[in-house]
């Protein structure tokens, strides 16, 4: 065969795809929808690789099965084109990034168009397109109107390196996550955020009930966080300070504050004498992130103010301090050195006192670490000898009474930070004017366009652009200046599933009629890496909308399903810096596309990591040029029984594998059934249900057979068979696993005793008896999975002459359950099938093959044999 044969079946058939225009689809209410997506992708300049190929290949085996089903099919594709990698590489080869990041995108659709994808190439869309993006400053403003957009002073993560501000989760170690040896800074910007926190309860609760991996649940529910307690108010210079905390028992044993180094409004807490002291701290931290403040040493600096205590009304000092957050809560913390480890070693260090107000059931004489369990108050006033929780009460019903305090509930999630100061971005829509101040643009004059030209360097390029930046207040029509931040770019992939169902709408985001069609996506696939970036943002934005009036769905993505990655033959993952990557184009260009397809299917389940191996490549190479080869010479005829069994049979497991994700299995049973088919006669109509079973998986080799043997149309949207379970013949099914099994055993054997070439083969089939025994077994396991009730009805009926046998084999089946035959069967018609399989061992193992029954036989390992299970002797 042509080596390139494969690669002329792909070119012919995306030929005729794209030709009959037969992926793209519109909004057939008549028909039940189904929406695949994949994880809107970076388009790089390296172009596609073998990660892309097969996250790609997972939803378009899904999508094909689901349209052959007769579902209305939504499987479309765009382009993350914003962000930091085109600017950076526009600015080292002095071109604008537009210009790099078409070519990048002409690149990937067309790799992306060899794997033979079945997206809607009419709805593509890209988020640096000003048709996109016009939508991005809509929803912001929408956003705006309702005050889930503002605009506050708050410390950042600064990358000097990328030169903009970084979000919490883009701080690996304390590092930037493109630049992993350049250290992050903190700096204090005005920003811009989204109120994400809005929502919080509901993205919590709701997690539950999406069909996701519990491990992206419960990593969302961690990120979001939510702790209840009290919110308690100390005075400090005579400004209110809100501080929450879950343990209000230990109220009394407060003694001492710590606000947060990076606060905004910390310099208005330090006193002149304490002034040197406490920004000596402050240059000393590089992060806004929790983790990577968790692994340092907790330092503090005495602001030289005091806090007034809402009860006891003690003044008591407020440090800053380097591990508590500017954003939790109102940025401050109640230390109680007693019942907090961090307070604890904090006080020993700074030597402040330490009051213990809560014991378990003996007092505490003298603490060498803190208490942190609950207990018996002390020392808290008329809440001494209060257990905790009903301490708790008492002392948020006080601080409720004097309006210094109540219950609370606070989260770990916080405001979406969206400000970046970089050039490739959506401009935010806002105006500032002297006069009018802060002042959103008007919908009429969206999109707000980056310029044409732009000097790329240093900092952001909107800042030095007079075009830009030059513009009118839309309110007094005086001079104004417009904001030359960009949108952070996790806002353009928040909502990009919803233009999808409506992409060359030019009048609005999407038709809302559209959204309630096809929204929400039925199945999404991509990395788990995105858990608590991208799919928070994304839930949010959904709710969002769908509370300003443009949706009625409360999630966006019902099936959630991430994918393995692909280790190259050195055990890696693939990366270029390893030089351990199989390019897929190259490879699709030599042995062509439906061939890498197969193999990456047939590795693993999609969800494991799968190995690249060139030997099980060759070997689906190999196995699809027998079926091509097959196809010319098959003999139509009459489906015999026992194909006919094996057909439906298999069209029930890869039908069932493909809904479970078990491609690998579907693919293993589609194998087994063309070994079964390839010797026999079969009837045309059977023999097309097997293509069909192909056509998810190898859709150009199954498209060329379908045509091959006259059928009209396309197989991609012909009708996926439907089993019939009156045609499986499970006994039949049953034999055929038996003899594979057989004969596995005799190669095992073989290899074990070390004979090449065997003289003879000796089967013998187990004792009469113990047929009798497996039924007897199956009904007492059946009605009471007990070892001790099995054993004696095993011994009650007439089994029990068989002794020491019968007991042993109830203690083997209880051990291992595989042993335990799927049928029952005698041991005529065990011997009978085996009779019928001997000429075939014969020819293989090239030698004679006796088959005899353990009742007559004088071989001493006779007795060995189980139903199902026989003894081999080999000569």
């Amino acid at each position: 065969m042509v080596k390139n044969t494969f690669k002329k079946l792909a070119d012919k058939w995306q030929a005729k795809w794209d030709k009959e225009k037969v992926f793209e689809v519109t909004e057939d209410k008549k028909k039940k929808k189904f929406y695949v997506l994949e994880m809107y992708p970076y388009p790089s300049a390296s172009g596609l690789h073998m990660g892309h190929a097969f996250n790609y290949i997972i939803g378009d085996v899904y999508a094909r099965h689901k349209l052959m089903q007769g579902f209305n099919v939504l499987h479309p594709m765009g382009f993350d084109s914003f962000g930091l990698p085109a600017e950076n590489a526009a600015i080292k080869e002095k071109r604008h990034p537009k210009e790099f990041t078409e070519k990048a995108i002409k690149n990937f659709v067309e790799q992306q168009k060899q794997l033979g994808l079945t997206y809607d190439w009419t709805r593509n869309l890209k988020s640096h397109d000003p048709a996109y993006y016009k939508w991005n400053q809509y929803f912001f403003l929408k956003f705006y109107e309702k005050g889930l957009a503002y605009k506050k002073k708050a410390p950042v993560n600064w990358c000097p390196e990328c030169d903009t501000v970084l979000a919490n989760e883009q701080v690996h170690n304390g590092m930037c996550w493109r630049h992993k040896e350049t250290e992050v800074t903190v700096k204090h910007l005005e920003q811009w955020f989204i109120k994400t926190t809005e929502y919080a309860e509901e993205l919590l609760k709701k997690a539950d009930i999406l069909d996701w991996p519990e491990r992206i649940k419960a990593m969302q529910k961690n990120w979001i966080g939510r702790s209840e307690g009290a919110e308690i108010i100390f005075g400090i210079n005579g400004t209110p300070w809100k501080v929450f905390t879950t343990r209000p028992d230990t109220l009394y044993g407060a003694t001492f504050m710590v606000v947060s180094a990076q606060h905004p409004e910390l310099l208005s807490l330090v006193t002149d004498e304490q002034r040197a002291e406490v920004e000596k701290l402050v240059k000393k931290i590089h992060t806004t992130k929790q983790e990577d403040m968790g692994l340092l040493e907790k330092e503090g600096a005495f602001t030289g103010s005091y806090a007034e205590h809402p009860l006891t009304k003690e003044k008591i000092p407020v440090y800053a301090g380097n591990f508590v957050l500017a954003d939790y809560g109102s940025g401050m913390v109640m230390a109680v050195p007693a019942h907090d480890q961090r307070d604890f070693e904090f006080a020993k260090k700074y030597k402040v006192h330490i009051r213990t107000v809560v014991q378990p059931g003996k007092p505490i004489k003298e603490l060498k670490e803190a208490y942190t369990g609950e207990g018996i108050l002390v020392n808290s006033d008329k809440f001494t000898g209060l257990e905790s929780g009903e301490a708790k009460k008492g002392i948020v019903n006080e601080l409720k009474k004097k309006k210094l305090g109540g219950k609370a509930v606070s989260y770990k999630l916080k405001d979406w930070l969206v400000s970046r100061q970089r050039f490739w971005g959506t401009p935010i829509p806002i105006v500032y004017c002297e006069k009018c101040g802060e002042q959103p643009v008007p919908e009429k004059e969206l999109p707000i366009k980056l310029p044409d030209k732009a000097v790329l360097g240093k900092g952001n390029a909107l800042q030095n652009s007079k075009e830009f930046l030059e513009v009118k207040c839309p309110k007094c029509k005086g001079k104004a200046r417009r904001e030359t931040d960009t949108m952070d770019t996790f806002f353009d992939s928040s909502w990009y599933y919803l233009r999808f169902v409506d992409a060359n709408n030019s009048k609005e985001a999407f038709d809302k009629v559209n959204a309630k069609y096809w929204m929400p996506v039925d199945f999404y696939t991509g990395g788990a890496e995105h858990a608590c970036m991208h799919l928070i943002y994304a839930r949010f934005f959904t709710k969002a909308l769908r509370d300003l009036g443009f949706l009625e769905v409360d999630e966006p993505f019902t099936k959630l399903f991430n994918q393995g990655m692909i280790h190259g033959k050195d055990g890696y993952v693939m990366s270029k810096s390893r030089g351990n990557v199989v390019n897929p184009t190259e490879f699709m260009e030599g042995k062509g596309t439906d061939p890498l397809r197969f193999f990456l299917v047939s590795v693993a389940s999609p969800d494991k990591d799968l190995m690249w191996s060139d030997t099980g490549v060759e070997g689906s190479y190999k196995f699809l040029s027998r079926v091509l080869k097959h196809s010319e010479n098959v003999k139509f005829g009459k489906t015999s029984k026992r194909i006919g069994s094996k057909l439906h049979q298999s069209i029930k497991k890869v039908t069932h594998n493909i809904e479970q994700l078990k491609y690998n299995l579907a693919v293993i049973a589609i194998r087994e059934l063309f070994e079964a088919i390839q010797e026999e006669e079969i009837s045309k109509e059977d023999y097309l249900a097997f293509v069909k079973l192909l056509a998810p998986f190898t859709p150009h080799l199954a498209e060329e057979l379908w045509e091959k043997h006259g059928s009209k149309g396309f197989i991609s949207k012909a009708k996926w068979p439907v089993h019939d379970d009156k045609k499986i013949d499970l006994k039949q099914e049953y034999l055929e696993e038996v003899n594979e099994n057989l004969r596995r055993d005799i190669i095992d054997l073989l290899r074990l005793v070390k004979i090449k070439k065997p003289s003879e083969i000796k089967i013998i089939v187990s004792k009469k008896w113990k047929y009798g025994f497996v039924k007897k077994y199956k009904e007492l396991i059946g009605e009471k999975r007990d070892y001790k009730h099995v054993f004696q009805g095993i011994m009650n009926s007439d089994l029990k002459k068989h002794g020491e046998e019968a007991a042993k084999m109830v203690a083997l089946f209880f051990k291992d359950a595989s042993r335990i035959p799927k049928q029952e069967l005698s041991a005529e018609e065990e011997k009978e099938n085996y009779d019928s399989y001997k000429e075939m061992l014969g020819k293989e193992f090239n030698c004679r093959v006796v088959v005899e029954e353990a009742d007559s036989s004088n071989e001493a390992k006779a007795g060995n044999a189980l139903p199902g299970k026989p003894a081999i002797i080999v000569k």
